[in-house]
């Protein structure tokens, strides 16, 4: 197809960040892969070093052809040897440090993508169509869509003060919804009605000697005339290729040199017309679910979750308070503009039931389970601050607010790893949930330090906020070892 994923492209800066990170790590000076692989991985990273002196500037269409041929014909001949010859079952050394070298260069690449594609409003290209000639690829950009401000701000490319433009600029554009104070795929727009459509305009029609001709001549096999004067195609048509096949039938008529002479023109038209390469199905032409003016609350919830990481990573990376407080206003401005935080009658429908979409027309709409629980799970713990790295558990909750402690006492239930019901008596200014089955009280004093219960009985208490690795690893093998954790927290937080 034309379509070209910057989404994509965003999330495998994020991979390759990670890969990066691995291999930093790794205490080998070589790994072994399929001899196969090796002559594709080299010709890969031989191709993005000999033409990596373009990344000074903007690369041209003829280089960005020449670029794709050599990394295009790389993957057919791996992919045309595998099919016909399988594996050969040998495996041949790599070096680590030309592994780093590769890793370093395809981000190289990746990141002058990124630039490249943003937009002078600020935010990202999402998707982008691609144009193949003989001897140049083009690309054009599709419009803005919420997806695509998702992915960069997820790619871990963006500095705290970027992140932030991007989402102050989101907020002033199309995508935002200010009935519901929340976001919709793509932006809204005014189709054109029946009558407005496959109209060649008149320019076009006067530019084609074949299309005169044939008016003249009362033909109808291409185009026909309305009797306001309008050109159309004829509406047979579903694509270029019937447009072809009825010229393809002319050539063997009296308009043979006419066909000859005008056939890239009449289907240049005809793409002009229709533009059927930027036919994205439901983002372009489809109302309600995923069309356009609906908000598809999974991906709101994506937002939420990126922005939620970008804050967290602002906050790990000391940056301007003032860039940290307005990251986490836009963090909790979009979660209030999710549905479990509305009333009825604004969600149009139960806030704690799911519903995957809310067309411009009507309430939420669709019932049913998205991917919206996983980063709604993931977020809550982000706020909740449990965090695991390097086989520790940690508890930072840099984004909880005081106002979700309690505010008199209540009594905490939970399920064991067990199955069993038990309860917790909680005070005033506390707060509870489990991980792994295990509870964490959340309490406010002077120093950071947390008390680890034993199911035997036995307590260990431990200065700061993070959990060892044996202690951790009782808590993520659900051992029914851990009895409860109690994590104090300094007030001045």
């Amino acid at each position: 197809g034309n379509g070209v994923s910057m989404v994509t492209l965003y999330y495998l800066h994020r991979f390759m960040k990670f890969f990066q990170n691995t291999l930093a790590d790794a205490d080998a000076e070589s790994i072994k892969i399929s001899s196969e692989l090796v002559e594709f991985y080299h010709s890969v990273r031989e191709t993005l070093l000999e033409f990596s002196p373009l990344l000074a500037k903007s690369i041209n269409d003829q280089d960005r052809k020449a670029i794709l041929d050599r990394l295009g014909l790389a993957a057919s001949e791996y992919r045309q040897y595998v099919y016909q010859n399988g594996f050969w079952g040998k495996k041949r050394s790599i070096s680590l440090a030309g592994l780093q070298t590769f890793a370093q260069l395809a981000l190289d690449f990746i990141e002058h993508s990124i630039r490249a594609n943003q937009r002078p409003d600020k935010l990202y290209h999402a998707y982008n169509l691609m144009t193949a000639r003989e001897t140049e690829v083009s690309v054009a950009h599709l419009s803005e869509m919420l997806e695509g401000q998702v992915a960069v701000l997820s790619s871990g490319y963006l500095s705290a003060e970027e992140a932030l433009e991007v989402l102050d600029a989101l907020k002033s554009s199309a995508l935002f919804r200010d009935d519901q104070y929340s976001y919709i795929l793509y932006p809204n727009k005014n189709l054109p009605g029946f009558l407005q459509k496959n109209t060649i305009p008149k320019s076009d029609a006067q530019a084609s000697e074949l299309i005169r001709k044939m008016l003249a001549d009362g033909n109808k096999a291409i185009v026909e005339q309305d009797v306001e004067g309008a050109v159309h195609f004829n509406g047979n048509f579903k694509n270029a290729k019937d447009l072809e096949n009825a010229l393809n039938g002319l050539a063997a008529t009296e308009y043979k040199d006419l066909v000859e002479k005008d056939r890239q023109l009449m289907l240049d038209t005809f793409e002009q017309v229709f533009n059927h390469k930027a036919f994205t199905g439901r983002s372009g032409t489809f109302f309600s679910y995923e069309g356009l003016g609906s908000i598809y609350w999974h991906m709101v919830s994506k937002l939420l979750l990126a922005v939620q990481e970008c804050g967290l990573k602002a906050i790990e990376d000391n940056a301007a308070p003032a860039v940290i407080g307005s990251l986490l206003d836009h963090y909790y401005e979009i979660e209030a503009g999710i549905g479990v935080h509305k009333s009825p009658e604004l969600y149009g429908a139960f806030p704690t039931d799911p519903y995957s979409h809310t067309p411009q027309h009507r309430g939420a709409q669709q019932p049913g389970m998205t991917g919206q629980v996983k980063e709604d799970i993931l977020a809550r713990f982000g706020e909740l601050g449990v965090f695991a790295k390097d086989g520790q558990l940690y508890f930072n909750p840099s984004l909880l607010r005081k106002e979700e402690f309690l505010k008199e006492a209540q009594v905490f239930e939970y399920h064991t790893v067990d199955g069993e019901t038990k309860r917790i008596s909680l005070n005033e200014r506390q707060l509870a949930f489990t991980y792994c089955l295990v509870p964490v009280i959340y309490s406010f004093s002077d120093a950071d330090h947390i008390a680890v219960h034993f199911a035997g009985g036995n307590t260990e208490k431990i200065a700061g906020k993070v959990l060892n690795r044996r202690i951790s690893s009782l808590v993520f093998r659900r051992t029914g070892d851990v009895e409860r954790i109690e994590v104090s927290l300094n007030q001045k937080r």
